[in-house]
């Protein structure tokens, strides 16, 4: 596969995005694994709990409604969540502080229970997410998907990017790059497109010394 030169696509977004320093000021860059490792467990089921509410929702009515959520869900402590009841739940799923959507409240027990059988094997699961390698990082979107609730899709990779580990997002415009490249030609979500976008990304990276965050915007920003 012959992947386009990074300091081409690199100069592209840069002539479209006001220069080399214009751009370089808009690019993420990750939490080190150190700082990764220093959040807490609970923060992590919140954020996944905020992205799934947020999808098919107005971003800015669920963040309104947030500070209601830390409040009935105990700050999202992961151990209260693993002790409440099936009437307890129902009864928070009613409560008129948080959006009453019983589907998606219920994606917080089946999360926490992800959280906590991390805890079992590692020291937290904010230590599993530091620890797993970048380049197999759609690995990590492919365990969230399948131990987590509702974490496939966009969910759980723009949850793990909000909370600052390393990672590429297939984004339209990312996805419409990869297509028009022929580096995928299936399915977004099958595991050969996953796979030739991770090495893709693994070159670009090898190449450049970028972190995958700041490539992935890179390439976006390149085509928009």
């Amino acid at each position: 596969m012959q992947y386009e030169d990074f300091s081409s696509i690199f100069a592209r977004a840069a002539l479209r995005h006001g220069g080399e320093e214009n751009l370089e000021a808009k690019l993420a860059q990750p939490l080190t694994d150190k700082e990764l490792y220093q959040l807490g467990d609970d923060r992590w089921l919140a954020a996944f709990s905020q992205k799934i509410f947020q999808s098919g929702i107005n971003w800015q009515v669920v963040r309104n409604k947030w500070p209601g959520f830390e409040d009935i869900f105990f700050a999202f402590d992961i151990e209260k969540m693993l002790l409440m009841s099936d009437e307890m739940w129902e009864a928070k799923a009613k409560d008129p502080r948080i959006i009453r959507n019983y589907g998606k409240v219920m994606t917080i027990r089946e999360n926490a229970l992800m959280i906590s059988d991390c805890q079992v094997q590692q020291t937290s699961f904010a230590n599993f997410i530091a620890q797993w390698p970048v380049h197999d990082i759609t690995g990590l979107w492919r365990y969230l998907k399948q131990h987590g609730k509702r974490l496939g899709g966009n969910t759980g990779p723009y949850t793990l990017r909000a909370m600052g580990k390393d990672t590429f997002l297939l984004t339209k415009d990312v996805e419409g790059y990869l297509r028009h490249n022929e580096i995928i030609t299936t399915g977004r979500d099958t595991q050969s497109a996953l796979s030739a976008a991770q090495q893709a990304f693994n070159h670009w990276h090898e190449q450049s010394g970028m972190p995958y965050c700041a490539i992935s915007q890179c390439i976006a920003l390149s085509v928009n």
